[in-house]
C-alpha cells in the first residue's frame, strides 16, 4: 500500500522493460489507473492483487489510462461488466483498433522509412501492428481527459498532459498527498523513449516526440511533488535532479551526433541510427530509429542541422554556422 487511498498492483509483461504497475484508487469510485498487458498471466495477477485489498474485478467502476501503449491498456477489454474508461482522445483509435487506423499507421511508417532509406528487412510494420493488437485490448474509450480536468470519482486528482513518450500521455496530480502518477513519462531506473507516431490527422506534420518530451519534463519541474508513482520501477523522489540529468544527457547525445555529422555528413537518419546504436539497432529498430530522429529534431530546432532531400531521400548535415 502506497497511502490510504492508492494501492499498487504489479503484473509481468513480455517486453524488455519488465513488469508494469497499475494503481487502484479507493475514493468516491473504485478506479483502476492503467490496465496492464493483455495476457492470461497478467489478468490472474491483477485478480490476485485485487483480492489482497478485498476487491474483485467487478468492483472496478472506472479505468483511467495514462497512455495507449499495450502494457498500459491491455486488460481494459477483459472486464465483463465494462467499466467506464477515461483517457486522452488519442487513446481511442488504439482501443477501437479499426482497420483504417492501422492502414494509416502502416502507410505513415512505410513513407518515412522510404524517405529515410531504411532497408526492407527493417520495414516490418505488419509485425509491429500484430504484436500491438495481441497485447492490447479492443474496447471503448467513454470519456476524454485533457489538461486541468479533475478525474471523476477521485476528488483532487488533476490531469496534466505530458506528451512525448506517447502523444496520448497523461499524468495525474494528487495535490493533497503531493503524489503524481506519471505512467512512463519519468522513470527512475531508465530513460523513457520518445516514440515516433503518426499525426492525429493524415497529412499533418509529423510529431516531434523528443521536443514534446523535453517540454513535458520541464513542465514537471513546476510541481512540488513528494512522491512519483511510475508505470515501471520503484516510486521515487528527487525528480528535479533526475529531470535535469535526463535533459543534460539528451543534449550531450545530440552534441555527439552533431560532431559525427561534421565528420561524415550529409547522412540519412538510417545511417546515423546504425552508428548511434550500433549494438542495438538490429534488434530494437523501432526504438532506436525513434531516438535517432528525436536527436535530429532537437538539433534542427536549435539551428544546428539542416534536413535536405535528394532523389526522395532525406539527409542531415550541419548548418553553415555549426560546420566547424
Amino acid at each position: 500500500m502506497i497511502n490510504h487511498s492508492i494501492h499498487q498492483i504489479t503484473v509481468t509483461t513480455p517486453y524488455a522493460v519488465g513488469d508494469v504497475h497499475m494503481y487502484v484508487y479507493k475514493g468516491e469510485s473504485v478506479s483502476l489507473i492503467d490496465a496492464g498487458v493483455n495476457t492470461d498471466e497478467a489478468w490472474d495477477q491483477l485478480v490476485k492483487g485485487l483480492k489482497e485489498i478485498n476487491l474483485q474485478p467487478s468492483d472496478i467502476e472506472q479505468i483511467i489510462l495514462t497512455h495507449h501503449h499495450p502494457d498500459h491498456i491491455g486488460l481494459t477489454g477483459r472486464f465483463e461488466h465494462e467499466p467506464i474508461v477515461y483517457g486522452h482522445r488519442l487513446v481511442e483509435p488504439w482501443l477501437n483498433q479499426s482497420d483504417r487506423f492501422f492502414e494509416g499507421y502502416r502507410d505513415f511508417f512505410n513513407d518515412l522509412y522510404e524517405k529515410w532509406d531504411v532497408p526492407q528487412r527493417f520495414r516490418n510494420i505488419e509485425k509491429t501492428i500484430a504484436v500491438t493488437k495481441k497485447f492490447s485490448s479492443k474496447s471503448k474509450l467513454h470519456h476524454y481527459l485533457s489538461e486541468g480536468d479533475i478525474i471523476e470519482g477521485i476528488p483532487g486528482m488533476r490531469v496534466i498532459e505530458t506528451p512525448g513518450h506517447a502523444q496520448s500521455h497523461l499524468s495525474f496530480w494528487d495535490e493533497t498527498n503531493r503524489q503524481m502518477i506519471v505512467g512512463d513519462v519519468l522513470l527512475k531506473h531508465i530513460s523513457s523513449n520518445p516514440l515516433l507516431e503518426p499525426p492525429e490527422n493524415k497529412g499533418d506534420a509529423r510529431p516531434k516526440p523528443l521536443l514534446e518530451y523535453r517540454k513535458s519534463l520541464a513542465k514537471l519541474l513546476e510541481y512540488d511533488v513528494e512522491q512519483f508513482l511510475p508505470g515501471h520501477g520503484n516510486p521515487f523522489r528527487g525528480h528535479k535532479e533526475l529531470i535535469e540529468r535526463r535533459l543534460e544527457r539528451q543534449a550531450k547525445r545530440a552534441e555527439n551526433v552533431l560532431v559525427y555529422l561534421k565528420e561524415k555528413g550529409p547522412l540519412t537518419p538510417y545511417e546515423i541510427c546504425t552508428w548511434l546504436f550500433a549494438r542495438q539497432y538490429e534488434s530494437q529498430f523501432g526504438l532506436t530509429m525513434s531516438e535517432t530522429i528525436g536527436q535530429l529534431d532537437y538539433l534542427e530546432s536549435i539551428g544546428a542541422v539542416n534536413n535536405v532531400e535528394s532523389n526522395g531521400v532525406s539527409y542531415y548535415a550541419p548548418t553553415m554556422t555549426h560546420q566547424k
